[in-house]
């Protein structure tokens, strides 16, 4: 079982042109994983020096969803207030602001004062990096700062948490980058001030990660500077061709692009778009459904984007290549349901 977006993409995953997978596995070569066990401390130490932080900050987790659920249960156990606010700009990823829901916070998508501010850096689904201080400028109000930095090593920025502020936290992942699923490991990297306090609670509620699972992050780290001009030339040829197609979108820093262009809600795009078997992800997923996410991480990615923009636009648009546009014969995903208009409810 997985939650609605994870499931959405699964149940449809046998389209031929797959725009919804945001992560690189099945793009990037793979990495063999020749070690049966690994030092956890020195995937810490690693990991950390990758981040710029200090290694006893660093808290190992299964993933970036278990490492955020880690962070938004710490500071809401600690929270005085009997209903604690959860701070949310949409579109966002939607774990960073169903999990906050699941464990009692309120969402807010104002400035009132709030005990938790979650935000995907670079942004999920929109792919944009904010500034440093548009960052802390939205936050301010907020007790704590949770920034999922799953999309960070797709752009040039380095990680909040190297910049020292405090309640801010920040988490990872070998997912998305690293093309790592089978993997299974995350982080956490706490604030300074309160690393004591979460040492203890990580330690009653995390497992420990598997030594198999610790050996191949290290394997994967082993090789990353072939996966980063891998994943740079993929990534980059596929922003090319999405600026090419469409000269009025904002070029993204992330793997993801939301489309605002759409003239019809999201999900009834999302089901036109299967019945050509073209996979995105209905906005409503990610709380607005104005627009649809598409990912840039498949190597078909022009064929993709070109079959997508068909389906859209309701055909081809002159000077615009057509390889991949005709949808004859296409295999349609198994049956499945968009969200509906509003995916917060």
């Amino acid at each position: 079982m997985t939650f609605r977006l994870g499931a959405w993409i699964d149940d449809h995953s046998t389209c031929r042109h797959n725009l919804a997978l945001s992560g690189m596995r099945g793009s990037v070569r793979a990495v063999p994983f020749p070690r049966p066990r690994g030092d956890p401390d020195e995937l810490r130490d690693r990991l950390a020096r990758l981040s710029g932080v200090g290694p006893e900050r660093l808290f190992l987790t299964h993933g970036a969803t278990e490492a955020n659920a880690l962070v938004a249960a710490f500071v809401g156990a600690r929270s005085a207030r009997r209903a604690a606010v959860c701070r949310v700009r949409f579109p966002e990823y939607p774990p960073l602001f169903d999990l906050p829901r699941a464990l009692g916070f309120r969402l807010d998508t104002g400035r009132r004062p709030a005990r938790l501010a979650v935000v995907s850096q670079p942004r999920n689904p929109e792919g944009d990096l904010w500034s440093v201080d548009r960052l802390l400028a939205w936050a301010s109000g907020a007790d704590h700062l949770l920034v999922d930095e799953t999309f960070r090593e797709f752009g040039p920025g380095r990680s909040v948490a190297s910049l020292a502020r405090r309640r801010v936290w920040t988490t990872g992942t070998f997912t998305k980058f690293y093309g790592g699923d089978d993997v299974r490991v995350g982080y956490v990297i706490a604030p300074s001030e309160e690393r004591d306090d979460f040492h203890q609670f990580h330690g009653v509620a995390a497992d420990e990660v598997a030594p198999g699972s610790i050996a191949s992050a290290l394997a994967l780290l082993d090789d990353r500077a072939r996966l980063v001009r891998e994943v740079r030339s993929i990534v980059g040829r596929n922003r090319r061709a999405l600026r090419r197609w469409l000269p009025e979108a904002a070029v993204p820093i992330g793997p993801v692009y939301f489309d605002r262009a759409i003239r019809e809600p999201s999900e009834t795009l999302a089901g036109r778009c299967l019945a050509a078997s073209v996979l995105i992800c209905p906005g409503g997923f990610f709380g607005d459904a104005r627009g649809a996410r598409i990912c840039l991480t498949r190597r078909s990615f022009p064929v993709d984007l070109d079959a997508y923009l068909v389906v859209r636009d309701g055909g081809g648009r002159p000077g615009r290549s057509t390889r991949g546009g005709s949808t004859t014969g296409a295999r349609p995903g198994r049956a499945g349901s968009a969200p509906g208009p509003d995916a917060r409810a």
